[in-house]
C-alpha cells in the first residue's frame, strides 16, 4: 500500500514491487516538497544545477525529481532517516565516495543545513551505512539512471534492470529496524 496522509506518513514499501513508477510518483508529488521550497544551502550541496565546474566535493548529485524517484525505488519514506539512506546510497552508488567527502557531508548535514534538514548523529549513521552498502552493491550509478524512461515500469521490474539488489538492501533494513526501533522510518522498513 502507498500511504499518502501526510509527507510524514508517505511510503511505498519496498515490498510493492507491483506498483508502477508512475504510480508511486504521483502518490509522492502530492504530498512532496516544490523544488522552489527546498532551502538554498541544500540545492547547493545536492543538486547538480549548483555545482562549480572543476569543483564538486559530493558526488551523486541530482535533481529533486531524480531524488524523489530514489526515495521510492529504495522503498523509502520522506522522514530524516529516510534522506539520509537516500541521499548516502545515491552517493555511494558513484563508487567514487571518499572518508573525507563522508565527513564533510556529515558536518554539512548535521550543522549548516536549516533545522528541518539536519541530520541526527542516527541519520548520520544511516547515511554513511548506505554511502557503503551502495559502493559494495552491483547496481547501476543512481544518478546517471534515465528514470523517465521507466515510469511505466513496476518497481520490481526498474529495481531489476538497473541491478538494485533487493536481498542486500532487505539484509541492511533488518539491520536497521533492529538497530533504531525508534525511528519511525527505519521502524516501517519491513512492511
Amino acid at each position: 500500500m502507498i500511504t499518502k496522509t501526510s509527507w510524514k506518513d508517505w511510503h511505498t514499501p519496498i515490498s510493492r514491487g507491483d506498483v508502477t513508477l508512475t504510480e508511486a510518483h504521483s502518490s509522492l508529488k502530492a504530498l512532496g516538497a516544490k523544488p522552489q521550497q527546498i532551502p538554498l544551502m541544500v540545492q547547493l550541496v545536492e543538486n547538480p544545477k549548483y555545482a562549480i565546474p572543476g569543483l564538486d566535493p559530493f558526488h551523486g548529485r541530482v535533481d529533486l525529481h531524480m531524488h524523489d524517484i530514489i526515495h521510492i525505488i529504495l522503498g523509502r519514506g520522506l522522514l530524516a532517516e529516510d534522506e539520509a539512506f537516500v541521499i548516502g546510497f545515491t552517493m555511494g552508488s558513484t563508487n567514487r565516495v571518499t572518508t573525507t567527502e563522508e565527513r564533510l557531508y556529515s558536518l554539512v548535514s548535521k550543522y549548516l543545513y536549516p533545522k528541518v534538514y539536519r541530520f541526527t548523529d542516527d541519520c548520520i549513521r544511516i547515511f554513511k551505512d548506505a554511502t557503503k552498502l551502495a559502493y559494495i552493491s552491483d547496481s547501476t550509478r543512481l544518478d546517471e539512471v534515465d528514470f523517465d524512461a521507466y515510469m511505466d515500469w513496476t518497481l520490481d521490474d526498474l529495481r531489476d534492470a538497473i541491478h538494485l539488489e533487493h536481498d542486500l538492501l532487505m539484509a541492511y533494513y533488518k539491520i536497521e529496524h533492529r538497530r533504531f526501533p525508534n525511528l519511525k522510518g527505519s521502524a516501517r522498513l519491513l512492511d
